[in-house]
């Protein structure tokens, strides 16, 4: 594929599709990019009124969803909405997901079919029908992947889940070197937020998790979304990276 590279630089993304923009960190990716400008298509399977309130604000910027990320034919039908209002999309952040709080042993088998195919196969059919639009329409676009450092670190509790992350984690890097050049695609790989997919770590987990912090807190979504903007918005090299915001508790 290295043919399709040259050496015009990729643009900042003008159009973002969010996957799972209704709350925590998705909310938050969403709320930056419009304050940075940018025509933002949010979609989660259920809308909060958090999402709507932005979409009434920024109406000429805004197009929101009722959407199951894991039902693509909604996704291909809100695609074409998105094109039809916002323009072509040529930015994607794949932030849905679903949390998992069963030890391996215990975890049913219709639950890890869930997990693979809300957090593995959803984002990656996602991916490739944006790619594949943004390539007929010869743009040059970014993909970031909101992936977790239980990818990289094992934690009790989360196989199925962490799993899936690193198997985005390595989706990340092949499709970058696939792509040669013509978009660029990077994942952020946050640590553990005070949410509901966190407490299956239980409290005295959570405590050392912060204890062997060296910034002494739990990741906040603050901290995540200026990157996921510099890799959206700024001129940057940086491909086929998965960058871990987590205070350097994974080291």
């Amino acid at each position: 594929m290295s043919d399709l590279a040259d050496t015009q630089l990729v643009p900042p993304s003008s159009v973002v599709l969010v996957s799972g923009g209704s709350r925590g960190l998705g909310l938050a990716i969403v709320t930056d990019l419009l304050d940075q400008g940018v025509r933002v298509a949010a979609f989660a399977r259920t809308v909060t009124p958090e999402l709507e309130k932005l979409a009434a604000e920024h109406p000429d910027r805004v197009h929101v969803g009722s959407v199951d990320v894991t039902d693509l034919s909604a996704a291909q039908a809100f695609v074409r909405e998105v094109e039809q209002r916002l323009g072509p999309i040529d930015g994607i952040v794949n932030n849905a997901a679903v949390g998992q709080d069963s030890l391996h042993v215990h975890t049913a088998t219709d639950d890890i079919a869930r997990i693979i195919e809300t957090n593995l196969t959803a984002p990656l059919q996602l991916t490739r029908l944006v790619v594949r639009r943004m390539l007929g329409k010869g743009l040059r676009g970014r993909i970031v992947n909101i992936t977790s450092i239980c990818a990289q670190r094992g934690f009790p509790g989360l196989v199925a889940y962490s799993a899936t992350k690193g198997g985005m984690d390595a989706a990340t890097r092949s499709l970058a070197r696939e792509l040669g050049g013509r978009m660029l695609v990077n994942a952020v790989a946050p640590g553990f937020f005070a949410s509901e997919m966190s407490a299956v770590l239980g409290p005295t987990q959570l405590d050392q998790i912060v204890r062997r912090t060296p910034t002494g807190h739990l990741t906040e979504p603050v901290e995540v979304v200026p990157v996921v903007r510099m890799l959206l918005r700024e001129q940057t090299n940086i491909n086929g990276q998965v960058i871990v915001v987590d205070g350097a508790a994974s080291i």
